[in-house]
């Protein structure tokens, strides 16, 4: 009888892969995906990353879920026992959720204050938005240190909470109950936005073919974006899929849920382009607005929808959280269980390791939301605006794209046959010809371009220009 991990296992199939989707599917999906779309040219970041995701998210994924599995450790002693000098891969895997964890708690707990706000407007009570001004009222929000704290206070400690219960008594539980949830709630959003009158012109915009953007190398900066999108919202690079395979059954199809975990997660993408999109283009506003448009541009149309503006807005944002906090959970487990790893046989508990996490993301939580979005006079460092910038260069950025790149370079070129002797565990592995190509010459190539992509969009470097 197969040994279950002794940090834990899924319960069920579905479990485990609510459990992958709802990593996927977070503020990647319904605050990154819709805004870069917006500043990417619409269909044409549509298109690249559907590509992206065949080409390179379904391969990263499946060599990802299969190196968790056959070494049932986190990430960075899964790369450890393939080699003890890959190593560093594994540490680029691990500090990538670290650092985003930072940016991450402090945007969910954005998502609780408006979710809060939009009650409070449903009730005319004070602490709603009420007539003020969205750009002015966010703003406020933004720079007042002791609210944003607040917040980030409270859904970190959801967060450790829910992870803090175990990979099937937590995660699990959590998960197969919230994403069906968030799928319907978005539902109800699309519904209401596709129907405001002008909000064909959003869904036009979303997928009537337009190539522009690809002007010049117009579509190296489409790459880059949507490259750096994918890994965020695929949770690649970041260690978190090797965490969650290391918990699977041997007879657990791999290949399936390489190709169902992305699926789903771009399905949510792109019904959340077409939750804020055709709204946006509605209310006469600006699809590139940037990250403002979750809260400065849907609050806006929120707004204007009359008596059930607060309820449409609080539907939204709550079911934001609910996109945040499942991959909260599945980024605080990735860094837990590493821990776990490293002290293992010194008696350390679940609770004890998700405290130490949980603890060091909190203080870097609570300094990133004092920053204000730079708002605050905080001195800023990589040249970047606000400090929530300066931790995605590093992890977003560099991290995930660097370590992918030598994920492919190892299991497409050095250790050939490692993915597929536990693939063929579970499966044939029919996708083994189109994986073998993908990794040894399809990623390496989109990495290193989205690497260097990524560096001149942070840094405005010219490299492309």
């Amino acid at each position: 009888m197969e040994q279950a991990n002794s940090k834990g296992q899924w319960g069920s199939k579905f479990g485990f892969l609510m459990a992958a989707v709802g990593s996927a599917v977070g503020l990647g999906n319904l605050w990154g995906f819709p805004y870069k779309m917006g500043k990417s040219g619409g269909f044409a970041f549509l298109l690249i990353y559907l590509i992206l995701v065949v080409l390179v998210g379904v391969v990263i994924m499946l060599a990802e879920l299969a190196l968790g599995r056959k070494t049932g450790k986190g990430v960075i002693y899964a790369y450890r026992s393939v080699s003890k000098k890959y190593t560093w891969v594994g540490w680029l895997g691990w500090l990538s959720p670290l650092l985003i964890l930072g940016f991450y708690c402090m945007l969910g707990g954005y998502c609780i204050k408006y979710s809060v706000a939009n009650i409070g407007d449903l009730f005319h009570a004070s602490w709603g938005i009420g007539d003020a001004d969205p750009a002015k009222y966010f703003g406020a929000f933004t720079s007042n240190m002791g609210q944003t704290c607040l917040f980030t206070l409270i859904f970190t400690i959801l967060t450790i909470i829910i992870v803090n219960g175990g990979v099937s008594g937590g995660i699990e539980k959590f998960t197969t109950v919230a994403m069906p949830a968030l799928f319907f709630m978005l539902l109800i959003v699309i519904i209401r936005s596709c129907t405001m009158p002008g909000a064909g012109a959003g869904l036009s915009f979303v997928f009537k073919p337009n190539f522009e953007v690809f002007k010049g190398t117009g579509w190296i900066s489409v790459l880059a974006t949507a490259g750096g999108q994918m890994f965020f919202s695929l949770s690649l690079g970041m260690g978190i899929m090797v965490t969650y395979g290391s918990y699977l059954k041997k007879d657990d199809n791999l290949e399936q849920s390489a190709l169902l975990i992305p699926f789903f997660d771009t399905l949510i993408a792109v019904m959340a382009a077409m939750a804020t999109m055709p709204a946006t283009f509605a209310s006469g506003l600006d699809p590139a607005a940037g990250p403002g448009m979750l809260f400065i541009t849907l609050q806006t149309v929120f707004n204007a929808m009359g008596a059930v503006g607060p309820i449409f807005g609080f539907l939204f944002y709550f079911l934001v959280f609910i996109a945040a906090i499942t991959s909260s959970i599945s980024l605080l487990e990735a860094v837990g269980s590493t821990i776990l790893d490293m002290k293992e046989g010194s008696g350390i508990t679940r609770t004890k390791a998700t405290l130490i996490a949980g603890i060091v993301v909190l203080i870097e939580g609570l300094f990133i939301s004092c920053d204000g979005l730079g708002a605050n006079g905080f001195p800023q460092i990589f040249g970047q605006g606000c400090w929530l910038d300066s931790f995605d260069l590093v992890s977003e950025g560099i991290m995930m794209p660097l370590g992918s790149l030598v994920c492919a370079i190892i299991f497409g070129w050095l250790k050939k046959g490692y993915v597929e002797e536990e693939v063929k565990l579970s499966s044939e592995f029919k996708m083994k010809g189109f994986f073998d190509f993908c990794m040894k010459f399809i990623v390496p190539i989109a990495m290193v371009l989205v690497l260097l992509g990524q560096l001149d969009g942070f840094f405005g470097l010219g490299i492309f220009s």
